[in-house]
């Protein structure tokens, strides 16, 4: 089967990932939501395993990490004021990083993120991972590319979940992640397959 030219080589966008140094980590809803539950990831671990190696490069190369949680209010998988609702250890913030608060797939959309990335005096490159691919890393990847900034998602520390499909056949997680950052990489942003793949 022959594959399409992406639409960022058609328009001619960048195909480099960035230096971690020289970019903004945003690390999104990984909550412990997402490792139990009827919302369990069947990646999870893996997934909180590589943002842990991620933000350890990123601190170490003095790259800004902001955190991004989902709130879906009190008694949801969402609470962020229950242990189910908060960030997972492995991705925990430190203190002077920067927690946001969304209630949108969209971590742009009725948030202050971008006054962060703007007190932070972030450049056009931000790197994001998290949870759940197909949903709020797919849309902030969107998002960050309407806002004229360079996303790039890194594969391995993020995850999703299988669900059925529009014809009611089920459709594998590893299938749903990977149909929603060839989605990413046709135009919003690059998509780096491991941790490793970025530059210090």
């Amino acid at each position: 089967m022959t594959v399409s030219t992406t639409l960022r080589d058609v328009i001619g966008l960048d195909g480099a990932p960035p230096a971690l140094s020289t970019a903004t980590l945003i690390m999104i809803d990984f909550q412990n939501t997402y490792r139990t539950g009827v919302m369990a990831l069947p990646g999870a671990d893996r997934a909180l395993e590589a943002a842990s190696r991620l933000l350890d490069r990123a601190r170490a190369a003095g790259t800004p990490v902001v955190h991004v949680v989902n709130d879906g209010g009190e008694g949801s998988p969402y609470d962020i004021r229950a242990e189910i609702g908060r960030i997972a250890d492995p991705a925990a913030p430190r203190d002077g990083e920067t927690v946001v608060v969304k209630g949108f797939p969209n971590s742009f959309h009725d948030t202050d993120l971008l006054d962060v990335l703007r007190r932070l005096d972030a450049g056009p490159d931000l790197i994001l991972a998290g949870f759940m691919t197909h949903m709020c890393v797919q849309f902030t990847a969107q998002g960050a590319f309407n806002l004229g900034y360079r996303p790039t998602v890194v594969a391995e520390a993020c995850a999703t979940r299988p669900l059925a499909g529009p014809d009611g056949a089920p459709i594998a997680a590893d299938a749903l992640h990977a149909a929603a950052l060839t989605t990413i990489g046709d135009l919003f942003g690059l998509v780096a397959p491991r941790v490793t793949d970025l530059p210090a």
